[in-house]
């Protein structure tokens, strides 16, 4: 990059908000993808919306690319830079700005961490209810750039449902503005709902309204052990078809409970074959009666069901899931988690077509996920450096999606394609309909600025 257009850059957001040692930009050249690293050229941090503005004008001028970075806990590559560029980070925009407890609705900053928002609407007494597992430390702009979902997301749904309102600058750094307030809102087209899973490729989002829910009355949560995984995705499929909508219902294979146990030491049954973890919540006798039909439901798949009976027991369950991911991850150099979603009631044949092609391909797959959703996360623990196993793994990913799509699955329920699996997207959406994005897109961002690279090969 020239001398002169990082000046540019540094008279914009000033010298200390302004990137460009090899070292500093090593930490923005990979994300939570197992990519090859890439650099950027330069990354920057704005700290206001007006220095935002002249990023995006420079950007465009020069055609320089552009890519949007929260916390880089995007599981598909799509905040690695792959065509170098400016990397601009979202982290000092970082206010939540409104809570209102009179219309329910929260403005945020795109910088916000999830937790941080879920903590403060709790202190005013009301929910915001996706929470990815990574929430901690995601970011909202992340959440919306790839709808994420969550462990709450059977019932409540994801982070689709509760956006309201956007502001972005486009690639000529105009500053739009779509949705609002008002729960019903139909002027002019749906912006919101186009940023959302747009993955960074239409503008730079900065500013969000989301909307807020009452917290339910109580909650009760089961853990449930069975001998036979096929048994307990089975479960996942009777429960649905019986019309009862638990607020969570998550899977773990034998693998991941035995791995999960190791390091965190929860009690776990490690010799399970699999466990569920189901959470019902309403008001308390709708939830006895959800309760008492789940039970029976439960054991005439022969699970045996245990109740958390205090809110430490409850807190230990759920952090037992969201230990999944980073349990398996200390396990080989390198992990890849996969999202591949079908129909709920296809569940059960995916577990074994899972399972089949972990044989086949001898490597080690930990499976986990949003059961309830059919949203799961077959986790293949590998080494990059291992060229020969590297092979036999990419074939499996293949043939994981292959079979994915046969289901009349997706090829992402809440990670988004990225650079991970845009080869795969026109298998599922068709050529035509790649054809249509590329004109959105084309027609949106003409110089192809926005993270280039993604999604649409």
């Amino acid at each position: 990059m020239k001398k002169s257009i990082v000046k540019d850059f540094e008279n914009i957001v000033g010298k200390e908000h302004c990137f460009t040692n090899p070292l500093d930009l090593s930490f923005y050249s990979y994300d939570a993808y197992p990519e090859r690293p890439i650099f950027p050229d330069i990354v920057v941090q704005p700290t206001n919306y007006e220095q935002v503005e002249k990023i995006v004008k420079l950007c465009n001028k020069a055609s320089i690319p552009l890519t949007v970075r929260g916390a880089g806990t995007n599981l598909s590559g799509g905040s690695v830079p792959v065509k170098g560029g400016c990397v601009l980070l979202t982290t000092a925009l970082d206010r939540i700005i409104e809570i209102n407890t009179e219309d329910l609705y929260a403005i945020v900053q795109a910088g916000v961490v999830t937790q941080k928002l879920a903590d403060a609407v709790a202190e005013k007494g009301l929910l915001y209810p996706p929470d990815p597992a990574s929430m901690k430390v995601s970011t909202i702009g992340g959440n919306v750039a790839e709808n994420s979902g969550g462990l709450r997301a059977l019932k409540y749904g994801v982070t689709s449902n509760y956006l309201m309102g956007v502001k972005f600058f486009d690639s000529d750094g105009n500053f739009v503005a779509g949705g609002g307030k008002p729960v019903k809102l139909v002027s002019g087209f749906n912006l919101p709902g186009l940023m959302l899973s747009s993955e960074g490729l239409f503008g730079v989002m900065v500013e969000f309204i989301l909307k807020l829910i009452p917290p339910p009355e109580a909650k009760k949560t089961m853990l449930v052990y069975y001998s036979d995984i096929i048994k307990a995705s089975e479960t996942v499929s009777k429960i649905i078809a019986s019309r009862i909508l638990p607020a969570t219902l998550e899977i773990l294979d034998n693998f991941t409970i035995r791995t999960v146990e190791k390091f965190h030491r929860i009690g776990l049954p490690t010799s399970a074959d699999a466990i569920l973890l189901i959470e019902i919540d309403g008001h308390p006798a709708a939830i006895e009666d959800e309760y008492k039909k789940i039970y029976k439901i439960c054991r005439s798949l022969k699970g045996e069901v245990h109740i958390a009976r205090t809110e430490e027991e409850r807190d230990k369950l759920w952090q037992a899931r969201r230990d999944a991911l980073s349990s398996l991850a200390l396990l080989r150099p390198t992990l890849i988690l996969e999202d591949a979603t079908v129909p709920r009631s296809k569940v059960p044949e995916m577990m074994q077509l899972i399972r089949k092609i972990s044989k086949k391909y001898e490597i080690i797959i930990g499976t986990f996920g949003h059961a309830g959703d059919g949203n799961l996360h077959p986790t293949i623990l590998t080494d990059k450096r291992d060229k020969k196993e590297m092979k036999r793994v990419k074939a499996a990913i293949d043939e994981i999606f292959e079979e994915t799509l046969k289901l009349d699955g997706t090829l992402s329920g809440e990670h988004g394609i990225g650079i991970a699996k845009s080869k795969y997207l026109e298998r599922e959406i068709g050529l035509d309909t790649i054809k249509f994005m590329r004109k959105l897109k084309n027609g949106i961002d003409e110089k192809g600025i926005f993270n280039p690279g993604k999604v649409l090969r």
